[in-house]
């Protein structure tokens, strides 16, 4: 059994390069060893095997759940989501949360949260000064952050969201906010807790702190349970598997955790981007706002997520540069062959997003803007996956693009941006994703 080619370079200068120049190195990687590459980023894990070439990646997709330990390759994740997020889980575990969590991303919920998300963007952007520059991305993030705790917990405004919103940016800001500090979930040797004032201590503690305000609500929650409360929270809380057995506060818990983190993060990086985009890529902003003109005043959210043109500036964004870079990681549980490659027992394999979607044989063009080609042609889930897929998809699958698309809608129709500093932006490290180098600096010109 042998593995596809890749760089035999220390293991150490592998994973600097992945954490500090992702794009570049994936790029690299793939001009020198074609549609699949090993990485061997520490000398102490396994293997890491990228593939690219769609029928590779439907070969991953496609594999019985009982071929790989997927969970076990996101512990990266774990020091923030905790070992009982469905992110972690494997097996039955994983399938019965993976059942009891997908209900409220779909169906008639989606309405009611299209209107929330219109408010709190309304909300937010009249904070917005006029000729004030300011940085898309923290102020996206505090749409998305209200968002996501309004449709998880039912709030985003008092004593109890501050707490929990001021714990977060602790978290982001000493663990993933920079390259730098991403090296801490990427090498586990470094997450050592050296008191409040080193950067893993201060993690530590807010981590600590947030595990407590978090089972405190649910806690509350439970005291004075209101079927009648309108969010995800009291919908899980109610939730039963097909054995009649409720989620416990543990597992409450870890998905609200998880939810938060990859839900706020992840939108508001797309989101950014998709502001980007529309301001800098020519005729982009105009198509957008017929298609937003033409339904009238105070349209439902539900048919501004169905526009043609707006779907396929989101659908670009998201391909052109991926909040993540590759789909979850999955270990073979036993060899199997891949793409010609027999890959032995314990091989991480992953599909790589960024690689798939730079391909010039399915995008044409692959680093300029151009939302028609998504109006000119369907692509096939293993040609275009930016929310990974199979058995380990995305569970905000369709909420994270229903969101873009009303939120994005809800500030163009709002206000008149400009981007400044019109030099391209680059993505740059942020943990296990990827945003836009600077935050994007735009100004409002006027209100609409």
């Amino acid at each position: 059994m042998t593995l596809p080619d890749g760089p035999q370079s220390a293991p150490l200068c592998q994973m600097a390069q992945w954490i500090f120049r992702p794009l570049e190195f994936l790029e690299v990687c793939d001009r020198t060893y074609g549609e699949a590459f090993t990485l061997r980023m520490n000398k102490n894990t396994r293997p890491l095997v990228f593939f690219s070439a769609p029928d590779a990646i439907e070969q991953i997709f496609s594999a019985p759940l009982k071929q790989f330990d997927s969970g076990k390759g996101n512990s990266v994740l774990k020091p923030f989501l905790g070992k009982r997020s469905i992110e972690i889980l494997d097996g039955r575990k994983h399938e019965r949360q993976r059942q009891l969590l997908m209900p409220p991303f779909h169906g008639a919920k989606m309405r009611q949260f299209g209107q929330m998300m219109g408010d709190i963007t309304t909300d937010v952007g009249k904070q917005w000064g006029i000729n004030h520059p300011f940085k898309a991305r923290p102020q996206v993030h505090l749409i998305t952050f209200r968002l996501m705790c309004k449709t998880l917990l039912g709030f985003d405004q008092g004593d109890r969201f501050e707490q929990i919103r001021q714990l977060y940016d602790i978290l982001f800001d000493n663990a993933i906010g920079s390259p730098l500090n991403s090296f801490q979930l990427f090498l586990p040797s470094l997450q050592v807790d050296l008191g409040q004032w080193s950067p893993w201590g201060r993690f530590a503690r807010a981590r600590e702190e947030l595990d407590r305000v978090l089972f405190e609500e649910i806690r509350d929650r439970r005291a004075a349970f209101d079927p009648e409360r309108n969010d995800m929270l009291t919908m899980l809380m109610a939730a039963q598997d097909e054995k009649g057995e409720p989620l416990q506060d543990e597992d409450l818990h870890s998905e609200i955790k998880t939810l938060l983190l990859a839900a706020h993060e992840t939108i508001a990086i797309a989101i950014t981007w998709a502001l980007y985009w529309v301001h800098t890529a020519p005729g982009v902003l105009a198509k957008v706002r017929q298609e937003l003109d033409d339904l009238g005043l105070s349209p439902d959210p539900l048919e501004v997520s169905k526009l043609p043109y707006l779907t396929a500036v989101c659908q670009e964004t998201l391909r052109i540069y991926p909040v993540g870079l590759i789909s979850f990681p999955r270990i073979a549980k036993s060899p199997l062959e891949i793409a010609g490659y027999t890959l032995p027992k314990g091989t991480v394999i992953t599909g790589c997003i960024y690689l798939t979607h730079q391909r010039p044989d399915l995008y044409p063009e692959p680093k300029s803007f151009r939302p028609e080609r998504f109006l000119e042609r369907q692509f096939s889930p293993y040609e275009y996956f930016p929310f990974g897929g199979g058995s380990r998809r995305c569970m905000g699958g369709a909420f994270a693009p229903f969101a873009m698309k009303v939120v994005v809608a809800q500030i163009l129709a709002g206000l008149d941006l400009e981007v400044l500093n019109h030099r391209p932006v680059r993505p740059i490290r942020r943990g296990v994703t990827t945003a836009p180098k600077g935050g994007v600096s735009m100004v409002v010109r006027k209100r609409r």
